[in-house]
């Protein structure tokens, strides 16, 4: 499953254009120097990647908690019937919840120290605004913390986060580089293809929850379980 991230990543990534492409455009790069403008961004996309990384790792441990208890194929099922309910229900609904609220002096706290690392130009300011970006409030990273709560380990759960990054970072180097590259029509477009991904992805999730047997995609009930005596053949 761990494809799925790679594929969710750069499927998003027209959508994390929207939320996050004015802070690349905005990146205090060197405009002058070309290899110096590199580093600095790849800095930057290595704060977002840890990021991703460190709530990984915290959903990952909460997906090894259930893997434990020997509910990971239900928990399996019930993401992907999550990712599935998510990119179905309309957007407004969600909007009449504020379910950021209890956060909300965090995210505050966040963006203002944004603000503060624009005015900088060093190495540790770009990789503390891809950190705070990272950890800022995304829809789709919502949907890739579901495949990580799937995977069985901490580990694996860190991985699936760093994947999705990786499969950010292409279009949105491109936007530092030439912010109307991508012109809005085209983007409307990917934007109309990301539900279908997540459905597909979701449903990926429900067939590894049953157990069917099918190599890659949903391996047996056996592989799934956490056994008290080894089953040797």
């Amino acid at each position: 499953m761990l494809y799925s991230a790679f594929i969710l990543g750069l499927i998003s990534s027209l959508h994390c254009i929207g939320m996050c492409g004015p802070i690349a455009m905005m990146l205090p790069v060197d405009r002058q120097n070309e290899t110096k403008r590199v580093i600095q961004i790849i800095t930057y996309h290595i704060g977002r990647l840890t990021a991703y990384a460190t709530i990984g790792l915290i959903f990952g441990l909460l997906g090894r908690g259930f893997f434990l208890a020997g509910l990971q194929q239900k928990m399996s099922v019930f993401i992907g019937i999550a990712m599935i309910i998510v990119v179905l229900i309309p957007e407004k609904i969600f909007a009449q919840y504020n379910f950021s609220k209890p956060v909300y002096k965090v995210i505050s706290n966040i963006k203002s120290s944004l603000g503060n690392q624009f005015k900088k130009k060093t190495y540790k300011s770009l990789f503390t605004i891809g950190l705070l970006n990272g950890f800022l409030p995304c829809g789709m990273v919502y949907v890739a913390l579901f495949g990580a709560i799937a995977m069985q380990s901490a580990g694996f759960g860190v991985l699936y986060m760093v994947l999705f990054g990786l499969g950010t970072m292409p279009l949105m180097t491109i936007v530092v580089y030439v912010n109307s590259l991508i012109k809005l029509p085209f983007r409307n477009k990917i934007q109309k293809a990301i539900p279908y991904v997540a459905v597909i992805i979701g449903v990926l999730f429900i067939l590894r929850g049953l157990g069917l047997g099918i190599p890659y995609i949903s391996p047996s009930n056996m592989s799934l379980f956490v056994q008290g005596t080894p089953n040797c053949h």
